[in-house]
């Protein structure tokens, strides 16, 4: 039984921890702040509760996982999950709106009639076009560890089978605007993949061709809600952790990792102490750096009166007339009693990919007086103009800006890292999982394989992986 300390208690740390503890191991949890899931908040007054961080879930699987493999009672027995369906209603500044089924193929037919003949076909072929990416990065993208010794050129060359002038051919990857133009060929269609994939954190002119991945694995894996939101699944976990015996130090600040006889043994913790470990986990920002790419967000939460509208979807993204006009709005209205006080009111989420905070070259200084209330009033104008009118029924709203975010995950800018992509000669790719002295790893989300709830699972899983199997386990989570 080795003595282990996870550095931070985001979702990632947690993740690791849990799997340690079970496997034998006596784990220390030290975070900075003064609770436990990181970018996984929770914003509540007067009987509203929004989520600050991510509003739905992807890849359930990596979380039942870990609730199957560390205690006797399943995730749905902690923590009741619900599909998504729709997927989502997209509005697009023309007056057209499509809502995508959770099942493929009621998507294919909902996108054929919005857009005419042709683009549900043309729709479908790219998904299916997605679906041989997967298959192709989905063990050493999301299932394997990144050491600091694996090669990265199978992960360097987009596997994005390319289709130009009909035929079906590899050539030098393309971005995913570019592939979105060239293959759904109607601008509104290209919207629906661009702006999907925007809601990981991605670029489009900036990420490369197999970004579509994860278009596909929505569509195909679904999107999930937690009862109780969000929150309610950090809450569960760290309780799974509790249950196994992990102990938590919060206000506890590491700075850096310790070495003995060449090999991590314990990390150092703001003030001068020290807390020695056979391993340490470092799962906070500092020992992987900054993402390579990324943006923050800007959230705007609303406390509306009056009941929700029967058949509101629970998610509605907002494409601009051009993507020049600015980022495709989530709107976000999920059906949880836990989120209102009753039913004669409403939890409404808006939010747009956004700068980061800070005042440098490409960052806006989101404390400055009225910046981040004119923000607000842009959201709030975008969705009257996709005909979703909030103005008169706003009791309070209640803005968390990528200040906020830099202050709940300790990310200078508030950056929020996208998942892991292949392509690009690897530049999408997170650090690896080990650190650079033996004993020492990676997880959360600056780690393989990149941002998001289910990847930074996967990175908890990898790391702890790696030390109770040994540096040559490749398994999955």
């Amino acid at each position: 039984m080795a003595r282990i300390v996870v550095v931070g208690a985001g979702m990632g740390a947690l993740a690791a921890a849990a799997r340690l503890a079970v496997a034998g191991h006596r784990v220390t949890v030290v975070e900075r702040g003064g609770g436990h899931g990181g970018a996984v908040g929770r914003f509540e007054r007067d009987g509203f509760a929004f989520d600050t961080g991510p509003g739905l879930l992807h890849l359930p699987a990596v979380w039942r996982d870990l609730f199957v493999k560390t205690g006797r009672r399943e995730l749905a027995e902690c923590v009741p999950l619900h599909r998504v369906d729709p997927l989502a209603e997209h509005r697009f500044a023309d007056g057209t709106a499509v809502r995508l089924p959770a099942a493929r193929g009621g998507a294919v037919q909902a996108v054929e009639a919005a857009f005419g003949a042709g683009a549900g076909e043309r729709w479908a072929e790219l998904l299916g076009r997605a679906r041989e990416t997967w298959e192709a990065t989905r063990r050493p993208l999301v299932e394997e560890p990144l050491t600091a010794g694996t090669p990265t050129t199978v992960l360097g060359v987009d596997p994005y089978p390319w289709r130009a002038r009909g035929l079906l051919r590899r050539k030098v990857p393309a971005t995913l605007a570019g592939l979105a133009a060239a293959e759904l060929r109607d601008p509104r269609l290209a919207a629906l993949l661009t702006g999907t994939v925007a809601e990981y954190g991605c670029e489009p002119g900036r990420a490369p061709a197999s970004a579509a991945v994860l278009a596909y694995l929505e569509q195909t894996f679904g999107l999930w809600y937690p009862s109780g939101g969000m929150r309610a699944l950090a809450d569960a976990v760290r309780a799974r952790c509790e249950e196994r015996g992990v102990e938590f130090r919060f206000g506890a600040a590491a700075t850096r990792v310790l070495a003995r006889d060449g090999r991590a043994g314990g990390v150092e913790v703001e003030g001068g102490g020290t807390l020695e470990a056979e391993h340490v986990v470092w799962a906070a920002p500092g020992l992987g750096g900054l993402p390579k790419e990324g943006t923050s967000r800007f959230t705007l939460f609303l406390a509306l009166r009056g009941r929700r509208p029967v058949g509101t979807p629970h998610r509605t993204l907002l494409h601009p007339a051009d993507p020049g006009d600015g980022p495709t709005v989530r709107v976000l209205r999920p059906d949880d009693p836990a989120s209102r006080p009753d039913e004669d009111h409403e939890a409404v989420t808006l939010s747009v990919p956004a700068a980061p905070h800070g005042t440098g070259a490409g960052a806006v200084d989101w404390t400055a007086p009225g910046t981040a209330a004119a923000f607000a009033g842009r959201l709030l104008e975008a969705a009257g103009r996709a005909g979703i009118a909030l103005d008169g029924r706003v009791l309070w709203q209640h803005a968390h800006t990528p200040a906020d975010v830099e202050r709940a995950t300790g990310v200078p800018g508030g950056l929020i890292p996208p998942p892991a992509l292949a392509g690009a000669d690897g530049s999408h790719l997170a650090a690896p999982n080990t650190g650079r002295l033996p004993g020492a790893y990676r997880a959360g989300s600056l780690a393989h394989p990149g941002g998001g709830l289910a990847h930074a699972g996967m990175s908890g899983a990898m790391a702890a992986g790696l030390i109770v199997e040994g540096p040559d386990w490749r398994g999955s989570y």
